[in-house]
C-alpha cells in the first residue's frame, strides 16, 4: 500500500507506533495469577458481573485483566498524540518539564493565522487526552500560565489542545480563576483535529491519520519482540485451583477460587 499520509514519513509514524507500544511497557507482560491480584480483586463484583453480563468466566476474567492494563494506558496514548508533532513542520517537542513545560510549541516564520485572522508567529500548547481531565483549580493554573505567556512574549497564542474534545473546535478558552470569568483571544480551546489542520495545513489531516493508524498498529504488533504479546494464565490456574475444590459443580468452583483471592483468611474460607 502506498504511503498517504504528506505531512510524516511512513518511517517517522512506524518509528512513533513503535515507541507508543513500547511505552506500554510493563503492561504488556503476562498476568499470572499473583499479577493478578497483586491489589486484591473483588470477587463479588465479579460474581455480580459475571452473572448481570451473562458473561462467562473467560471473558469476565479476561474483562478484568483490561481494566487492570487500560489504568495507566492514557499516559502512554497521550505520549502518542504529544510526540508525533516533533516529525511535522516548524513543531517542536521540549524534554518533559523544559522550555517552560509546553508540551508542543510550533514556529511558523510565515505565520499562523487565528479565526480571527490575527496572526502570530508562535503557538505554546498545553495537550490534554480528553475534555474533562482538568479540575477547576487545574484548568485555572493552567490558564494562568498561558496567560504569562503572552506576558513575555506578545507574538504569540497559547493553546489548550484536547485529543478528545465535546466537538471539533478552535475557540476563545474561557475558564474560572479565583472565582472570576476570564478570557483572552489569544489562549484558545482547539480539538485535536483543528490543531492538526493548523499545523500542516490540510483540514482532515488528523483524519487520515486515524485511518491508516489501525493497519499501522497491526504491521508493527506483527513483527514485535515476542514479549509484545502476553500470554495471560489467569484462567488457566483458577480452573486449576478449581478442580481441587469438592464442589457441586465447575461454576461453583471457580467462584470459591476467586472468593479466595480476596477472602483466603475470612471465616469460613479459611482452610
Amino acid at each position: 500500500m502506498s504511503w498517504t499520509l504528506s505531512f510524516i514519513s511512513e518511517d517517522d509514524f512506524t518509528n512513533h507506533v513503535r515507541a507508543t507500544i513500547q511505552k506500554y511497557g510493563d503492561k504488556l507482560k503476562s498476568f499470572d495469577l499473583k499479577r493478578f491480584n497483586k491489589n486484591i480483586v473483588d470477587p463479588v463484583k465479579l460474581i455480580f458481573d459475571k452473572s448481570v453480563y451473562r458473561a462467562s468466566w473467560d471473558e469476565i476474567i479476561s474483562n478484568e485483566i483490561f481494566r487492570q492494563r487500560d489504568k495507566s494506558n492514557n499516559n502512554d496514548i497521550g505520549y502518542f498524540h504529544q510526540r508525533i508533532f516533533q516529525y511535522m513542520p516548524f513543531c517542536h517537542v521540549p524534554p518533559n518539564g523544559e522550555e517552560g513545560g509546553w508540551d508542543v510549541i510550533y514556529k511558523n516564520p510565515n505565520g499562523i493565522v487565528l479565526p480571527d485572522n490575527s496572526i502570530v508567529h508562535t503557538v505554546y500548547v498545553e495537550m490534554k487526552n480528553k475534555h474533562n481531565t482538568m479540575n477547576s483549580a487545574s484548568a485555572g493554573k493552567t490558564f494562568i500560565k498561558m496567560q504569562n505567556q503572552l506576558l513575555k512574549d506578545d507574538d504569540c497564542a497559547c493553546f489548550l489542545v484536547e485529543a478528545i474534545a465535546k466537538q471539533s473546535q478552535n475557540i476563545k478558552w474561557e475558564t474560572t480563576v479565583d472565582g472570576q470569568r476570564v478570557g483572552h483571544r489569544l489562549i484558545r480551546r482547539v480539538s485535536m483535529d483543528q490543531f492538526y489542520a493548523l499545523v500542516t495545513g490540510q483540514n482532515d489531516a488528523f483524519y487520515q491519520m486515524c485511518m491508516v493508524l489501525p493497519q499501522k498498529i497491526q504491521e508493527v504488533v506483527a513483527t514485535a519482540d515476542s514479549t509484545l504479546i502476553p500470554e495471560d494464565s489467569v484462567m488457566r490456574e483458577l480452573k486449576a485451583i478449581a478442580a481441587k475444590n469438592s464442589l457441586a459443580n465447575e461454576d461453583l468452583s471457580i467462584a470459591m477460587a476467586i472468593y479466595m483471592l480476596g477472602f483466603p483468611s475470612y471465616n469460613g474460607f479459611a482452610r
